[in-house]
């Protein structure tokens, strides 16, 4: 039964979700952060992080990133949902046309609903209550620098109860050898399983 599952997730159109959070530091500084995570294995795909505020940019290097680091190109080969919030770096017309134009469907939660956008709510509790409030973070700089650790952390080490309690990376790991024992050299020629 599960290597029907893995073989459906494959054939069926990906989705992934994005949002940004705020990281305070002991300064009063802030880092702001916007992340792709990819809601079939929650991995956090790509990122962009900066001291200045939420910009149209920051989420379309995220979605660029995310699509190169998946694809191995800058365009999708098959179809990817980006569910959002209906922020402004997120409904910028910038931002939707560079999604069309690297193979990317935006959705978007509905106005005042963080909750239909619950993977990457978890996500920003996970990474506050876990790595954030635990650290000690001068400056924003500092926090910028342990945000790849933090991130490098939560994708290979965090369990997950929907993942069976693997990691992201681990889950990866464990559908791509299920897929090339149904399918030999399948795993391979999936570029974005």
């Amino acid at each position: 039964m599960e290597k029907i599952s893995i073989l459906f997730k494959i054939a069926t159109v990906k989705r992934w979700c994005s949002d940004g959070f705020e990281i305070s530091c002991d300064n009063g500084e802030k880092a702001r952060v916007i992340f792709v995570l990819d809601c079939c294995d929650r991995e956090i795909i790509s990122y962009s992080v900066s001291s200045g505020g939420f910009t149209a940019e920051m989420a379309q290097y995220a979605m660029l990133c995310a699509v190169e680091k998946r694809f191995n190109n800058c365009k999708t080969s098959h179809k990817v949902e980006l569910l959002t919030d209906n922020g402004s770096c997120f409904i910028a017309k910038d931002t939707f046309d560079l999604a069309q134009d690297i193979g990317i469907t935006n959705c978007f939660t509905p106005v005042r609903s963080p909750e239909s956008n619950g993977m990457a709510e978890a996500f920003v509790r996970t990474i506050k209550r876990d790595y954030v409030n635990v650290a000690e973070i001068p400056n924003a700089a500092h926090a910028i620098r342990q945000l790849s650790k933090w991130i490098e952390d939560y994708n290979e080490f965090a369990p997950h109860k929907g993942l069976k309690m693997l990691s992201p990376r681990q889950y990866r790991r464990k559908q791509k050898a299920l897929l090339e024992e149904i399918s030999p050299g399948a795993a391979q020629a999936q570029n974005a399983a």
